[in-house]
């Protein structure tokens, strides 16, 4: 019987993680970067490596986190609004690292507008960055991931992939379509041993809500429908991300796992 230990460890493993430079996505890339600890850190071939997706390449500051930790970590360059960036990026990750075990699919954008005015290009926008991207990096890692016989694709999809929200129709339409691509992906792909599951995060406290946190009227709305009574944190998705990456969820495909303080019970 395989320890618990070991069920959860990541040790030996390459993930990809996009969005990562802050909020969730760090979070995640700090959950899996820690996910082999108790090894010995001088030998980086037993350690998970990372690699972080992102559009500014200049910023250092998750990769010095994980490097920190004793880990190998590389930038890689990643911009999902740009289909020519996301077409090649598999190919970038296998340049420097022998191999892709685990991809998160986690860089994505918002726009707000009344849906009787919402632009076409930002529409458009909103699709490109958070639905199609999703589909062609993982297409691009599974052909990989096929080949090597086994690997983790883990999407982010939102409390959005289930509610129409208000002003936001492009990423509910997004969103909506992360969470049937996912289903989808597990399907076809489930019989080579590759995992595409996804994560819908509820109201997280980041840089990016700032406004609602601090909106007296919509934050009390928002807090009232949370059955666990506060925002979630970054860090709460750190242990997600670790299941759905590691030996604990092999036989876990096409779910769409809400880490939202309970918020669709309610």
């Amino acid at each position: 019987q395989t320890p618990m230990s070991d069920l959860f460890s990541l040790t030996g493993k390459i993930a990809a993680v996009s969005g990562c430079t802050r909020g969730i996505g760090r979070s995640m890339a700090l959950g899996l970067a820690d996910a082999g600890a108790g090894i010995d850190c001088g030998d980086y071939r037993k350690l998970i490596d990372i690699c972080l997706l992102q559009r500014n390449i200049e910023d250092y500051k998750v990769r010095d986190e994980i490097r920190a930790l004793g880990r190998k970590a590389e930038i890689v360059y990643l911009d999902v609004s740009k289909q020519e960036s996301v077409r090649d990026v598999v190919d970038r990750i296998l340049a420097i690292f022998p191999r892709l075990d685990i991809l998160v699919n986690n860089a994505g954008i918002q726009r707000r507008f009344d849906a009787v005015d919402f632009p076409e290009n930002e529409w458009d926008d909103v699709i490109q960055a958070n639905l199609k991207s999703v589909f062609s990096i993982s297409q691009a890692a599974a052909k990989h991931m096929i080949t090597q016989g086994s690997g983790k694709i883990i999407n982010t999809a939102s409390l959005m992939s289930f509610q129409g929200g208000i002003r936001v129709p492009a990423y509910a339409a997004a969103k909506g379509g992360v969470a049937l691509v996912t289903k989808a992906l597990a399907n076809e792909w489930a019989k080579h041993s590759i995992n595409v599951n996804a994560i819908a995060p509820g109201y997280v406290n980041t840089e990016l809500t700032q406004a609602l946190v601090h909106d007296p009227v919509r934050s009390k709305e928002i807090l009232g429908r949370i059955p666990a009574g506060r925002w979630a944190s970054p860090d709460d998705f750190r242990g997600p991300v670790v299941y759905l990456a590691s030996r604990a969820s092999d036989y876990v495909h096409g779910e769409i796992m809400a880490v939202d303080g309970g918020w669709l019970a309610r």
